[in-house]
């Protein structure tokens, strides 16, 4: 995935990918819950100010086709896109257009009155310098447009809303494994490796509730690498995986609300995976804070010297939309042998059986 593409009508920056069935007509469900999810990653073209990202939402699986009569695209054509940042950019909302308050940006992008909200679970957002793997809840655990408020989209009203936009996440970086990830380093981004994330549910059940989210990293020698464990002050053994006392030590630290475990933590995001989530791919920058919250000193008014403020090396000059254009006009990230199937023995390099390389279609 290019972060630039031109053609003859112009430029388009950034894209977003989805995994449809092999009709072509639906979104493919995935039901996470007790599964091993997995794919290959290449970031080498990755620079600071850049992410790519994978990751799960609970869009409408068709796009919102039967509850909307006047949506006749569905998902073949990409719509009933919805995330826990309830994004206001979304041209097409529920069949309609989302023209009213609309504000162009100037670049074929802008905002208009409504959002669309509903629970992610980040797998990846990345670039070759920093990453992090992050969960966030909403109610309720579908998708649901929102207007104002409830749209949390200024410091005023961030948490009034039907989600979780902070979510509990993990990044090496932000919490002291400054040597983990990035090129040249335990985990090299300058070359291709596979990202093992496994959703650990209650006496390893289909039904049981989710408690952890566990990582691990395979290079392509077949060596296994486990998720760096960080010491968070609050628990009593370092942690490397996501979890509902992670969460809260986390926020304890950080001083942020935790509106994770407010918006129903880990049991709220199990529940959404038991209703199964669209899978999305993508590649893009950031306006608005320069991606400095995934690789550089965020808030920007922070100290570095604060636990949890520093979450990567990059300068906040570095995710300008200018400078990337013309410093890294050809970023870009691939991913690849999208796998998913029953969770395996951590020690072994087996990959899971399953889904495979779906059919899929871009939405620009």
């Amino acid at each position: 995935m290019r972060f630039l593409t031109r053609s003859a009508k112009g430029q388009n920056i950034g894209s977003r990918l989805y995994f449809l069935e092999s009709s072509g007509d639906k979104y493919h469900m995935f039901k996470l819950k007790n599964r091993q999810f997995e794919f290959d990653v290449d970031v080498s073209k990755l620079p600071c100010g850049v992410k790519g990202a994978l990751y799960f939402t609970s869009m409408e699986q068709d796009g919102g086709k039967s509850k909307h009569p006047s949506n006749a695209a569905g998902a073949k054509y990409g719509t009933g896109y919805c995330d826990a940042k309830c994004p206001k950019d979304i041209k097409w909302v529920e069949g309609q257009a989302n023209i009213k308050g609309w504000k162009a940006d100037g670049e074929g992008s802008g905002k208009g009155d409504m959002g669309v909200c509903c629970p992610e679970m980040d797998v990846w957002e990345a670039n070759s310098f920093a990453q992090a793997f992050t969960s966030h809840t909403c109610n309720p655990l579908t998708s649901k447009v929102c207007t104002g408020d409830q749209c949390e989209d200024t410091s005023a009203n961030r948490y009034k809303g039907f989600c979780d936009k902070d979510g509990c996440d993990f990044a090496s970086y932000r919490f002291g494994a400054q040597d983990f990830y990035g090129q040249g380093k335990k985990l090299d981004t300058s070359k291709k490796f596979t990202v093992i994330t496994q959703f650990i549910t209650q006496g390893n059940t289909d039904e049981g509730e989710l408690i952890e989210v566990r990582r691990m990293y395979l290079r392509q020698d077949g060596t296994l690498i486990q998720n760096e464990p960080v010491k968070v002050q609050g628990l009593d053994k370092k942690a490397d995986s996501l979890t509902d006392k992670f969460c809260q030590a986390n926020k304890d630290i950080t001083k942020d609300q935790n509106s994770f475990k407010e918006h129903g933590g880990m049991k709220a995001m199990g529940q959404a995976m038991k209703n199964g989530m669209v899978l999305v791919m993508s590649i893009m920058d950031d306006k608005e804070d320069k991606m400095q919250w995934l690789d550089g000193i965020y808030p920007p008014n922070g100290s570095a010297d604060k636990c949890g403020v520093k979450r990567g090396p990059c300068d906040p000059n570095s995710g300008d939309r200018q400078n990337i254009l013309t410093g890294n006009p050809a970023a870009e990230v691939v991913f690849s042998n999208v796998k998913i199937g029953p969770i395996k023995n951590p020690t072994t390099a087996n990959k899971p059986t399953g889904i495979k390389q779906k059919r899929s279609t871009y939405h620009i």
